[in-house]
């Protein structure tokens, strides 16, 4: 799929993504700031992924972790700072949302900053006492894993 937008391109291409930008726009946020190379192409890998590009250049981003059946969790949402103002996060949600895979599926995230944004293609806020978290760990030898390669 491929969208023009006043002169920016949408495009849910692989091929199209430029890793040095997306490495360099996610090192700007709070929330992967510190992500290695090897994790971002990882995530990548095994996303749904939105780019937006300006004469060749990408500046923006996004991916959907999904299983094309039940949900998808929109994650790494980032505009260019010098292409914000121009509707362009807007129309990005707008394209993941109306976009054919993933019609009939529940839509998750998480924000700090972008209520507004996710609101109005109606991502409403849910009740927390359901919603648990598990940060990320370090990969680590458990014993059900040890027993299983032996």
């Amino acid at each position: 799929m491929e969208l023009q937008f006043n002169g920016f391109v949408f495009s849910d291409e692989k091929d199209k993504l430029q890793i040095e930008r997306i490495c360099a726009l996610l090192k700007t946020t709070y929330w992967a700031g510190e992500r290695s190379r090897e994790t971002i192409e990882k995530s990548i890998l095994h996303s749904l992924c939105f780019g937006i590009y300006k004469d060749g250049e990408q500046v923006g981003f996004a991916r959907c972790v999904t299983d094309y059946a039940v949900m998808f969790w929109l994650a790494d949402v980032i505009i260019d700072e010098r292409a914000r103002g121009q509707g362009l996060g807007k129309k990005l949600i707008q394209i993941i949302v109306e976009h054919p895979l993933l019609q009939g599926l529940t839509a998750l995230l998480a924000t700090r900053d972008a209520q507004g944004l996710y609101a109005r293609h109606g991502f409403e806020s849910v009740d927390a006492r359901y919603y648990k978290k598990r940060p990320a760990q370090l990969p680590q030898q458990t014993a059900l894993y040890e027993a299983a390669r032996t």
